[in-house]
């Protein structure tokens, strides 16, 4: 049995997560906001049972959401998407305003009295038992989640909230499963503090070294370039998948990567076949940067009229949509490419 999991982008959705690793293994993990990202995530992960099914037809899926409430419209689709397949869908959060849902459809369970996280831990320590080290951290999770103040573990619950909030340092559209390798590590290393006297400012005192120790190989060096060197070495691994070509030139395409320049000249400097390193955010702007190879302020220019230096420009993408999928995040960006370059030349032809 596999299991395919999509859950919220916050503690106690990530940290469902977590408490599932705990009990299998072989779990694929997916995470998504509200609105059209759990539509594009549910299509990944039916896209993903189909090639699974190629290599083993006798394969059966378990589908969980958790931290998420769905519509009715979202629960129709999903419910007529698993009929007549060795799909099993089930749904386990604590939101109220999915009651009408609930009432609706028997795999959607909600109890709007403990935080997903726990639900999820409750469901499972009962049919594979109980951990007490996980447990622990699961009242954590659940007294800042529900917001129970005078909870022993509020406060360190809500260093937990701005840890998982500030944990940018690996973009979880591009490198989902590494995002998710992170935020278990620091989950990790947070539950060793619980006992602690004081453990919220201990956790609060030492989270910088805590997220160097997952970056740090054999050399120590700043967070900020370990982030580097490990976001560089990823998408050099990565490289065929985050292609572009403009006007013969090659250039690669990221989505909210951060820090951009110091990561776009890594990696143009690392990987000389590229040209050009483009960034695509989620508030529509667009960074380009060269290593003299091509002059991206022309680039950004001719593309969506923006400007800047040889080396480095800028511009705004208008049309772009956001997503949670970088495959259609690529696409629109490909496309944008091929209607300037449709556009000159017809205008080219007609001159002529």
């Amino acid at each position: 049995m596999k299991i395919y999991h999509l859950s919220h982008t916050d503690l106690d959705g990530y940290a469902c997560q977590y408490v599932l690793d705990f009990y299998f293994k072989n779990c694929c993990f997916y995470n998504s906001n509200y609105g059209k990202e759990i539509n594009e995530n549910f299509n990944v992960i039916f896209k993903n049972i189909e090639e699974d099914l190629k290599e083993n037809p006798k394969e059966e899926f378990v589908i969980l959401i958790t931290d998420l409430n769905l519509t009715l419209s979202q629960c129709e689709d999903f419910q007529k998407a698993i009929e007549g397949k060795k799909i099993k869908l089930m749904l386990l959060d604590h939101h109220q305003s999915g009651l009408e849902c609930m009432q609706k459809y028997p795999w959607y369970f909600l109890d709007d009295k403990r935080c997903a996280t726990k639900i999820v831990y409750d469901f499972f320590s009962r049919c594979y038992g109980k951990n007490k080290s996980l447990s622990q951290f699961v009242d954590v999770v659940n007294a800042v989640d529900i917001w129970l103040s005078e909870d022993d573990g509020f406060e360190l619950g809500k260093v937990l909230l701005g840890m998982v909030s500030g944990a940018k340092e690996i973009n979880r559209v591009m490198f989902a499963q590494e995002n998710i390798k992170y935020l278990f590590h620091l989950f990790d290393a947070s539950r060793k503090y619980i006992q602690e006297t004081n453990a919220h400012i201990r956790l609060d005192d030492d989270l910088h070294s805590l997220k160097k120790s997952f970056f740090k190989k054999e050399k120590n060096d700043t967070l900020s370039n370990l982030i580097s060197h490990f976001v560089v070495e990823k998408l050099s691994a990565e490289k065929e998948k985050f292609s572009i070509f403009y006007k013969g030139h090659k250039g690669l395409l990221t989505s909210n990567i951060g820090n951009t320049s110091v990561i776009g000249n890594d990696f143009l400097m690392q990987n000389p076949e590229f040209d050009f390193f483009v960034d695509l955010s989620s508030r529509k702007t667009l960074s380009f940067r060269a290593n003299n190879k091509i002059d991206v302020s022309s680039m950004a220019k001719s593309l969506v009229n923006g400007g800047g230096h040889k080396n480095a420009s800028g511009g705004l993408f208008a049309a772009y949509k956001d997503s949670s999928n970088y495959d259609f995040i690529k696409a629109q960006f490909v496309d944008l490419i091929k209607n300037k370059e449709l556009k000159e030349n017809n205008h080219e032809n007609k001159q002529s």
